[in-house]
């Protein structure tokens, strides 16, 4: 008997000692979310929620835990008594972001910590290099600077995006049945210095992504509040300039405001001038209801004019008619605006348990004039067309997810339900002439599309695996009223989809993540396109696997690689620069993705990826088989300086091979190599900087297409590469200052 009353005061104690634990992580006085906590006793994991909140079980005195958060220094705690029995406060200190902070975890994505380096080192100055800080993602502008860029990923020419689906802040950015093409995804509303982080991921593998989530994605989040006022001035050649404002409104610990506004007018290197002008504001209001509940209200406003001078062909340059930066048809151009409202709301219901919704409403309109073909249509007035609409967009998500750990075993999920409604008056495309004269309507009608979708993502962590399991079910109703018939008729289609994905992740150590991934995304069709083919192969379907690592070889060096496969099935696309509806079988692409990080001294780093695609089309004989515009092999990468002496900047390129521009390879759209740098010098609270675009002044064409067109004293039409120049030198000079 004494042996045991002697066993079980031994073991009270023991028993007693491993606790739960809370807290709370602050930086500058404010809550930071996600921040990696580890205890390096049990090497369990977990992160802070939107209220720098956390909570630990299995906890003793004595253990470590380790805080870590990109762009802060990592601190460790050493749990005592008093911090168990009351509520532990850690603050962290802000630092410059570095490869020694990344520890390679079981995430979904973990290049994206590594990339967010890229961005700190070479921040983004422009809505054209929002996207290209996705590494292998490739943009290109034929339009005069407002019309949305040309995309390139993973062996895709995804147009305006069809095949990568894209969001600010959960709110989708491309635009189902435009009038321009399916998919178009236009992000000038986006200030750039707004942008506090960058979301993406390749292949159809995540739940939450659904429409267009077939090459991948990409999520731009921005700031929740700023902290200090600033502002910049830019100027340079092509008589461009352009102005950045972020005003701080409110902040106070319950609830913060800032506005952000950005203002530009460039003429462009073309001989026509462009005209081109742009102007945005941001307005953000985030409010905490209480300890555990927020709510943020985001509005967005931009609008934009431009000229164009448009594609030009080949010929034209070789005999001398026009020059690089000439015009066959100087009338192009248009207007398009956009306004955005977001409520986003927050609640943690338990402390780990959190519901998350947010609605939308988006107000957008737009208008283009093209000339693609010149003369070969209309031998009088020319080819000009006009693409029209005018859209409302209302959405709402809700999403409910909770954690579980218990030891070296953990589950967590993310249920939830969505809808998006666009309503679209007007949609057309006419021939026009000189913008003014309307000469034929081709194709006016109006569009209701509904999606509504539903999605389960579950996580079980057991030991140093991770099974990332999920189900998306998505709903289209699709309606059209075609305006140029005499009796009214709504023509309906509607359509189911479900979409599994299954992920598996396994990381030893904390400096090497092996992955595979296998996914079915889709991508829907344009209403037109569904509507006329009675419904047949309106949501093909993408199929998807990754098998890849990621390995951090020293505390400076960083590499990662996957291969690749997705297979697509066929699809009817709507052209809307023709008006016609155009059948494309079943392909598949192949690749390989390579990336490396080295970071030798902690002011100086170096960046590269690189991809090879090959892409086929199934069911078309050899030779005849390939895929127009399909990038073959893509390469980017630079070394940048940080905080040397005040000094900052660097040296980015991007090289893009050659690549075919029809089925058979006779028309080959050439590849280029461009280089861009910039260099800053801060004084006190101001930074003074220059940048350059086209280091080298290299002759390349930024967008090229096989096109049959006709110039007017021509008598038969020619089939040939027609181009937009890509910039040539372009020098800004820039000072911001921070209050």
């Amino acid at each position: 008997m004494k042996y045991y009353l002697y066993l079980l005061f031994t073991l009270l104690p023991l028993l007693g000692s491993s606790q739960n634990i809370e807290g709370v992580v602050y930086a500058g006085g404010v809550p930071l979310q996600d921040v990696s906590v580890k205890n390096s006793r049990t090497e369990m994991a977990t992160s802070t929620n939107s209220n720098g909140g956390f909570t630990f079980s299995d906890i003793q005195t004595g253990d470590q835990l380790i805080f870590s958060y990109i762009g802060y220094e990592t601190k460790t705690v050493v749990v005592n008594s008093q911090n168990i029995n009351g509520q532990l406060s850690v603050v962290l200190i802000r630092s410059d972001i570095s490869l020694t902070e990344i520890q390679i975890n079981k995430d979904l994505n973990t290049l994206e910590k590594i990339v967010a380096i890229d961005v700190q080192n070479n921040p983004v100055r422009s809505s054209q290099e929002i996207l290209r800080r996705v590494p292998g993602l490739f943009i290109g502008q034929h339009a005069g600077g407002g019309k949305a860029e040309q995309i390139f990923l993973r062996g895709f020419d995804v147009d305006h995006g069809t095949d990568v689906a894209i969001n600010v802040d959960g709110i989708p950015v491309n635009q189902v049945s435009h009038a321009h093409g399916q998919g178009y995804s236009d992000l000038h509303f986006v200030i750039p210095e707004t942008i506090e982080a960058i979301e993406f991921g390749k292949g159809p593998y995540y739940t939450n992504q659904g429409n267009f989530n077939t090459a991948g994605y990409v999520g731009f989040r921005t700031s929740k509040r700023i902290n200090q006022n600033s502002v910049s001035l830019e100027y340079g050649g092509f008589d461009s300039f352009r102005t950045v404002g972020q005003f701080k409104l409110l902040d106070t610990q319950k609830s913060s405001a800032y506005v952000a506004t950005s203002y530009y007018i460039t003429d462009g290197p073309f001989e026509s001038s462009q005209n081109f002008n742009r102007f945005n504001i941001l307005g953000k209001y985030n409010y905490k209801i209480r300890k555990d509940e927020e709510l943020t209200l985001t509005l967005f406003r931009f609008t934009s004019k431009w000229d164009a001078s448009g594609q030009i062909p080949q010929r034209a340059v070789d005999q001398g008619l026009i020059s690089r930066f000439g015009a066959i048809d100087d009338t192009e151009g248009g207007q398009t605006s956009r306004t955005n409202v977001l409520i986003e709301h927050e609640r943690f219901l338990t402390d780990s348990q959190k519901l998350t919704s947010r609605a939308f409403y988006s107000q957008y309109d737009f208008e283009l004039f093209s000339n693609f073909t010149f003369f070969l249509e209309d031998p009088i007035n020319g080819d000009q067309i006009r693409q029209f609409e005018d859209r409302n967009t209302y959405g709402f998500q809700t999403v409910l997810s909770d954690k579980f750990y218990n030891g070296n075993t953990g589950f967590a999920y993310d249920a939830g339900i969505g809808l998006r409604y666009d309503n679209v008056d007007d949609i057309q495309l006419s021939r026009t002439a000189n913008r003014k004269e309307l000469l034929e309507r081709l194709a006016f009608g109006d569009v209701d599309e509904t999606n509504f979708y539903s999605f389960v993502n579950t996580e079980f962590e057991f030991g140093d695996f991770k099974l990332n399991s999920g189900l998306r079910l998505d709903y289209f109703k699709f309606d059209y009223v075609d305006n140029l018939v005499e009796e009214y008729e709504t023509l309906s289609e509607d359509k189911f989809t479900f979409s599994p994905k299954l992920n598996l992740i396994y990381t030893p150590t904390d400096r090497l993540q092996l992955f595979a991934k296998t996914g079915i995304g889709f991508h829907s069709n344009d209403t037109r396109v569904v509507v006329a083919n009675q419904g047949k192969d309106i949501l093909p379907s993408a199929y998807g696997a990754d098998l890849g690592s990621v390995f951090k070889v020293t505390d400076k060096l960083v590499f990662n690689a996957a291969l690749w496969y997705l297979f697509l099935e066929q699809e009817f696309v709507y052209v809307g620069d023709a008006g016609i509806v155009e059948p494309s079988g079943k392909t598949r692409r192949t690749g390989v993705d390579l990336g490396l990080r080295y970071e030798p001294l902690p002011w100086l780093y170096f960046y590269g990826d690189a991809t090879y695609t090959y892409a086929r089309a199934i069911d078309e004989p050899d030779g005849e088989d390939l895929i127009p515009l399909a990038p073959d092999f893509t390469v980017t990468g630079g070394v940048n300086v940080q905080n040397f002496n005040n000094f900052s900047g660097g040296i980015n390129y991007r090289f893009l091979g050659d690549r075919p521009a029809n089925e058979d390879n006779s028309i080959v759209a050439e590849g280029y190599f461009v280089t861009d740098a910039n260099i800053n010098y801060t004084y006190k609270n101001y930074t003074f900087g220059l940048i350059v675009e086209n280091l080298f002044d290299v002759e390349w064409k930024e967008t090229q297409f096989a096109t049959e067109s006709r110039l007017r004293n021509e008598a038969q039409p020619v089939e040939e590469i027609h181009f937009t120049p890509g910039t040539p030198f372009f020098l800004r000079a820039r000072v911001s200052a921070t209050f």
